[in-house]
């Protein structure tokens, strides 16, 4: 399989070289390439007039491929890297190598990993949006600190959704009915979109979507009864086999207002509204062999069923006017998010060795929630009038408030150690903070002569972050501290930080000649520091069993990257080729990297050392004949410590588990984990008219990516993930007005591995007090989808 892959990639490149030489065959039947407009720069222009690096994947490309949410289409985004482990898992997006998380295994995150902002239209909101009725998606590589501010490490991704339309009435019906090759079900996707116009200057869009994905990773060993099975006997009757766990049903909707009273003015006020139910973890546990059982491909072996619920909500008030000699922006958001769901807590108490594991019939799970609240607002001026001086300015206020709670509980392991606890519950840890964040920027731009402009651009920014937090562990007190069994203490612990600075920006960019431009680029970006959620160790600290964090682990501090750049926008033949490119390299200070507190093994983030990434990026996109297409992209991240990062990674020597914890530091050269060094992606379409006004479309894409570091450094029990290529095809007919098409995803059932939970030096085994085996589950990896075939369709009545 990888000299399959290293042979495609040779090919893609191979490709690449010969396009020139191809296009000139099809030259006298080909037309221009159409260019989207986008709006990055806070302008509008094309993607070639913009001088900087930014790539857009546009709505028909999205309905082409069938895209149904961002980790599909950021695939043939060079230079992103998406860990899609699932809904449950939350996925995780790694531009140019920025990441210096050991684990590359998201839970349930609500941030895509922190070092990419992503906006819906003009308010900033992290949330995997399904791809229903979108106009185009922008992605702009390169810190973005200046214009979009805080979380843009390495860049800002915008999802830019259609419009309500004037003088348009029309509806779109679309659905979607596919099986995987490794589930039992079949799957549904359908939905609807309408656009009403009242008036000459009124309309309403509006649309909703229903998935229903019935998964196909089993969970073999469930406990039925936990606390009384022995989930370590694989033949006891009350552990069975639940099949295709990773479900989700997902409602999405939008509704938008549009409102242009005069030709100067126009208003939009946009609800957005996502509830996901998913199920278990997409995780296979095919390399875990400390078990008397070889676990097949989709098959996870933790012993609870791990549901868990996704709402997101956003009100958005977009207003834009035309002052004759600037536009003005005001963007006001408010969003809402709650999640809701259980875990499989087992290994992470075992490996605790606080006695756990004697119990026969121990099983954790635990109940957790958590709220986020966001009001943001910006006010934006950019200049209008016709000078060879422009200028941008604004303001942003952004207010997050965070509440959350979790709660483990052990089931009958009061009773076995000889106590009363009628709820069970372990440990209950509770979190809430506001974070407070102001900012004014601007950016000038000078045209120095026709074809050559220099730009220039600052950020100032404040934030104050206050939290509290509180742990308890009542089951360990009740029983063996002698407290009430029904009581539950929390002494909370308040803290809190603060910091201010600038962000800079130089760009400059000459057209060597009207389809050619050059751009170099100097941008910084920064990421707020939090909380860690973990109450602060009492002094002098207990011998017992304990879970807190030390004075350098209740929070971590903000970091900030420092990019070089230089880019190339081309075009040839015609406008018919283009090929765009850039060379990079990135400076990464106090990279914030997950790690766990010495008591209690709970998963904090610390600051590491410093790190960096270089590389280059290169996408084609050539229109040959009025019938062929093809677009590719290349992708090479060379990312890695500069420093050492002391106690990065904790690990285990066997046999055992707390009582031989030690850590390993990250060393200076070190790769960063959590990204592929090559990948690259290829599609090609091609069209054949028919009577009556259809056309039958051919479309076969391919992405791959290879070389996926887990966890950096040696000892830390990190793997290098195999390289993989997922193939897509599909075949589409097209009516005026409707189209069908038989599609296939991961067309050779390419088994693909993306992250790691774990590492197998955990997959240890320990026994517990009749001597039986105790076996330590948690490592395994996360996969892609397995082959996927479906029929998709839309229907369109009137203007839409």
């Amino acid at each position: 399989m990888k000299q399959r892959t290293q042979a495609w990639r040779a090919g893609l490149m191979a490709s690449i070289s010969l396009l020139p030489a191809m296009a000139a065959f099809g030259a006298a039947q080909a037309q221009e390439v159409e260019e989207l407009i986008v709006t990055g720069s806070r302008r509008s222009a094309t993607v070639q007039d913009s001088p900087i690096n930014i790539t857009a994947v546009g709505g028909a490309e999205i309905e082409q491929q069938g895209f149904t949410d961002l980790t599909e289409a950021l695939r043939f985004v060079p230079g992103v890297f998406t860990i899609d482990a699932g809904p449950r898992q939350g996925n995780s997006i790694v531009v140019r190598g920025l990441n210096a998380d050991p684990s590359s295994f998201a839970d349930g995150n609500n941030n895509g990993n922190g070092t990419v902002a992503t906006y819906v239209g003009e308010i900033p909101l992290f949330i995997d949006l399904k791809l229903n009725d979108m106009e185009r998606v922008e992605v702009l590589l390169g810190p973005q600190g200046t214009l979009y501010g805080a979380g843009t490490l390495g860049g800002a991704i915008r999802y830019m959704p259609t419009r309500p339309k004037f003088g348009q009435t029309g509806l779109t019906v679309r659905g979607d009915a596919y099986d995987y090759s490794a589930g039992s079900n079949p799957n549904i996707d359908v939905g609807t979109t309408f656009n009403l116009p009242i008036g000459d200057k009124f309309a309403i869009r509006g649309s909703i979507d229903w998935m229903d994905d019935r998964g196909f990773i089993d969970q073999p060993f469930v406990v039925n009864r936990i606390g009384v099975s022995n989930p370590n006997d694989l033949t006891d009757a009350n552990v069975s086999r639940r099949k295709d766990t990773n479900t989700e049903q997902t409602l999405s909707g939008r509704l938008g207002l549009r409102w242009a009273p005069i030709e100067a003015l126009d208003v939009n006020l946009t609800y957005y509204y996502q509830d996901q139910q998913v199920g278990g973890r997409q995780l296979s546990s095919r390399r875990l062999d400390n078990m008397p059982y070889e676990f097949g491909k989709y098959e996870s072996a933790m012993r609870v069923l791990e549901p868990n619920r996704i709402r997101n909500e956003l009100l958005a008030l977009e207003i834009t006017a035309d002052l004759g000699f600037a536009e003005l922006t005001s963007a006001t958001g408010k969003s809402r998010y709650k999640t809701g769901g259980q875990r499989d807590q087992t290994d992470l108490l075992i490996g605790l060795e606080y006695s756990y594991e004697a119990f026969p019939g121990f099983t954790a799970f635990t109940r957790e929630e958590d709220r986020e609240e966001t009001t943001s607002q910006e006010l934006r001026l950019v200049s209008k009038y016709d000078s060879p001086l422009s200028w941008i300015i604004g303001g942003y206020y952004n207010r997050f408030k965070s509440k959350g709670f979790s709660k483990e509980f052990t089931p009958n392991f009061d009773v076995f150690n000889g106590g009363f606890r009628p709820d069970s519950l372990e440990y209950y840890s509770l979190s809430r903070s506001v974070q407070t964040e102001t900012a004014g920027y601007g950016e000038l731009s000078y045209q120095i002569t026709p074809k050559w402009q220099i730009t220039g651009g600052a950020r100032y920014y404040r934030y104050e972050l206050d939290f509290e937090t509180a742990v308890d562990l009542p089951l360990y007190s009740s029983v063996f501290g002698g407290r009430d069994p029904y009581s539950i203490e929390l002494d909370w612990t308040p803290d809190g930080q603060e910091n201010k600075g600038w962000l800079f920006k130089l760009n400059t960019s000459y057209d060597l000649t009207d389809d050619l431009k050059v751009y170099a680029t100097f941008s910084e970006g920064n990421r707020i520091g939090g909380p860690n959620g973990v109450a602060a160790c009492p002094t002098p600290l207990p011998s017992n069993q304990i879970v807190c964090a030390q004075p350098n682990e209740v929070q971590f501090g903000p970091d900030q990257t420092t990019n070089y750049e230089l880019g190339v926008h081309s075009q040839w033949l015609n406008k018919r080729l283009t090929l765009n490119g850039a060379l990079y390299y990135i400076e990464y200070k106090d990279p914030q990297v997950n790690a766990a507190t010495v008591n209690g093994q709970q998963p904090i983030t610390v600051n590491g050392g410093a790190a960096e990434t270089k590389g280059f990026e290169l996408n084609v996109n050539w229109l040959a004949t009025e019938r062929f297409r093809l677009r590719g992209s290349y992708a090479y991240a060379d990312a890695k410590f500069t420093e050492d990062t002391p106690n990065l990674i904790a690990f285990i020597v066997p046999p055992g588990f707390n009582s031989t914890l030690s850590y390993e530091d990250g060393e200076k050269g070190d790769r960063l984990p959590g990204s592929p060094k090559h990948q690259g992606s290829l599609f090609a379409s091609y069209t054949q008219p028919l009577s009556n006004g259809w056309e039958m479309e051919f479309g076969y894409g391919v992405t791959a990516a290879g070389n996926v570091l887990t966890r950096t450094g040696g000892k830390g029990g990190g793997i290098t993930l195999p390289s993989y290529d997922i193939h897509n095809a599909q075949v589409t007919l097209h009516g005026e007005q409707w189209s069908a098409s038989l599609y296939a995803t991961n067309l050779f059932d390419e088994f693909a591995e993306v992250s790691a939970r774990s590492t197998p030096r955990q997959a240890q085994v320990v026994e517990n007090a009749d001597g039986g085996p105790v076996y330590h589950r948690s490592f395994g990896t996360g996969v892609l989808a397995p082959r996927r075939i479906g029929i998709r369709f839309t229907r369109s009545f009137g203007g839409i």
